[in-house]
């Protein structure tokens, strides 16, 4: 038995692979054409193949649950989700325009502070920042790039276009999973990769390399970089570890390094000290230096604040990038755009109701039921109300929590995220929900994945996507068209 795409309903929503009329869309043709020539049998094997590729490969993430962390293999579905690449165009150039703002607006909060003086966001909002350093006022890092790695949430509604969700700017993650999907894939559809119209993702840890060595505060032609991770219980453990192997660059802990007498920041080898030049690290701000931030941390370097303050290390990304990593801040890119690059945005925002503004609160308050509200500072799905699944007590939770801290939250429409077709059991393929995140890399030169990483809510009718939440993922297959 083969698949019948005339019974495959996406229930109105935009979906990524097959039009109303169910037909494949032109960048899914082959790819549809192809799952189509399966019998159900076949595809079954496809789908084991792939969960024993996951094992051998050993892909996991980490699930922090109330009996412990869980180890739990990478919920994957094989069908990918495929995207035009001249659409694809307009998307990256859109997300070079928004990291590049949005760098130029972190580094105008460390200094003059123009666009709060300029009446474009209030000054509140900055003060009242959990992600606000002072100890970053008038330092000015390489190139005047704080957030040197963001992964942006994009997503599409209704209408079939690309809106910027949310972006990441502190220690965004899944980046390594994006490039496993695509090497689980070519094992389990090589027949499909056999022509060069899907445009590979294999040049990211290049990238990231050189993208990082730009940064070093000496003139040596291979600078020694380091990542720096939290230790093996950390969720993201995986991809710190793979993304150290894939660049050639040590993986270290806190203790691995130290700050030397000349304000210089060493690793320990069994060879003796080796001065490090720049460190990719994947610890929150507040835990990568005791001496500057939390003096319980057993996680960061004594002294290493100081050693970057000095210019001796390079940082990615910098300490204090999480300012714009705030959602209400979010509400305000668009503006941030106009102003430091007189452009207009070329990727919209999501609507955006600021429960600080009492109007704004109002209309959230009445609406619970209908909108997704979020808190400013999390991250991971977790703290947010998804209207149309909540409860009435969950509304009343939510109400009390935004009167009692308005500057906190935000709410959002519950869009109507497009679809994928996604195996959900023996032959059977059902419309689930998904997001994209691509990542920007941005020193000396700016770099966006082709596409990005693509999470799927792996429950039918859910929204939210996060791994931590039960969500999947999918390769995502970038097709030049113009190739075949």
């Amino acid at each position: 038995m083969e698949i019948n795409w005339t019974d495959y309903n996406s229930n109105n929503f935009f979906d990524e692979l097959i039009t109303e009329e169910q037909s494949p869309r032109a960048p899914s043709e082959k790819l549809v054409n192809y799952l189509s020539s399966l019998d159900v049998e076949e595809l079954e094997k496809r789908r084991l193949m792939a969960e024993a590729t996951i094992q051998e490969m050993g892909v996991s993430f980490t699930v922090y649950t109330e009996e412990g962390n869980i180890d739990r293999a990478w919920p994957f579905d094989i069908i990918p989700r495929t995207i035009s690449a001249s659409e694809w165009k307009v998307a990256e150039t859109g997300l070079k325009q928004r990291l590049k703002a949005l760098n130029l607006f972190i580094d105008d909060l460390y200094h003059d502070q123009n666009v709060i003086q300029d009446g474009i966001i209030p000054e509140h909002i900055i003060k009242d920042s959990k992600n606000f350093r002072p100890e970053c006022v008038g330092i000015s890092p390489p190139f005047g790039v704080w957030a040197h790695i963001c992964g942006t949430d994009l997503v599409r509604a209704g209408d079939g276009q690309f809106y910027v969700l949310e972006d990441n700017l502190r220690v965004p993650s899944g980046v390594s999973y994006m490039l496993e999907n695509r090497a689980i894939t070519k094992r389990v559809l090589p027949e499909l990769f056999e022509n060069d119209n899907i445009l590979p993702v294999d040049d990211y840890t290049s990238k990231l390399f050189d993208m990082l060595a730009a940064l070093s505060p000496r003139d040596n032609e291979v600078p020694e970089i380091v990542v720096l991770t939290p230790g093996i219980f950390n969720s993201a453990y995986f991809e710190h570890a793979f993304l150290a192997q894939q660049m050639g660059a040590e993986l270290v802990e806190g203790s691995d390094l130290f700050v030397g007498e000349d304000d210089c920041v060493y690793m320990k080898t069994i060879a003796g000290p080796e001065r490090v030049d720049v460190i990719y690290r994947r610890i929150d701000d507040l835990f990568i230096d005791p001496e500057a931030f939390d003096p319980n941390s057993v996680l960061g370097v004594p002294g290493l604040m100081r050693a970057w303050q000095k210019g001796n290390v390079a940082l990615a990304n910098a300490p204090g990038a999480g300012v714009a990593d705030d959602k209400v801040v979010y509400a305000y890119v668009p503006e941030l755009i106009k102003y430091y690059l007189d452009e207009e945005p070329i990727l919209a925002n999501v609507e955006t109701f600021l429960c600080e503004d009492p109007e704004q609160q109002e209309y959230v308050l009445a609406n619970l039921d209908k909108l997704v509200v979020k808190p400013a500072n999390e991250s991971g799905g977790y703290g947010m109300l998804v209207g149309p699944h909540s409860t009435k007590k969950d509304q009343a939770l939510f109400a009390e929590l935004i009167k009692s801290n308005p500057r906190n939250y935000i709410a959002q429409p519950t869009l109507k995220l497009s679809t994928s077709p996604t195996l959900i059991g023996k032959g059977q393929i059902e419309p689930r929900h998904l997001d994209l995140r691509p990542f920007i890399l941005q020193s000396k030169d700016t770099y966006v994945t082709t596409g990005g990483l693509t999470r799927v809510a792996m429950k039918k009718g859910s929204l939210v996507v996060n791994s931590s939440q039960g969500g999947g993922s999918k390769d995502t297959w970038i097709v030049d068209l113009e190739a075949e």
